[in-house]
């Protein structure tokens, strides 16, 4: 469970990512990344678009868990070397294959998505 202050939760957060960030993707998800300013809060928020492609409302929640649990192990190991001041949302979405990717699969995908898309929103 990533914790409240990590978690990107408004309609409006969302959609800023989505409209201004930075994309990657793979077979299974889509990571969009967005830099911003943002000096009183965490350095990075996360959310998660898993639409009915990805199946019925159990696998969509059971999908939903495993990418909340795998970005809170990738976050810390990721290192972020923002500038002073900056924060990143992230909005993970995921396609109609991650539902049945293994977790080796999924992690991997997830992993190499994040790397390019913050590298992707670094860059001016």
């Amino acid at each position: 469970m990533l914790p409240a202050p990590h978690r990107l939760t408004s309609s409006g957060d969302f959609a800023a990512v989505m409209r201004h960030g930075r994309r990657a993707g793979s077979r299974t998800v889509v990571v969009t990344a967005r830099l911003h300013d943002r000096p009183a809060s965490p350095s990075w928020r996360c959310g998660f678009i898993v639409s009915k492609a990805v199946g019925n409302a159990v696998v969509r929640h059971r999908t939903t868990r495993r990418l909340r649990h795998l970005m809170a192990e990738l976050m810390p190991q990721q290192g972020l070397s923002l500038p002073e001041g900056m924060a990143v949302d992230i909005a993970v979405r995921a396609l109609a294959e991650a539902a049945g990717a293994e977790h080796r699969q999924l992690r991997a995908d997830l992993d190499s998505c994040l790397r390019r898309a913050l590298n992707k929103a670094r860059m001016p």
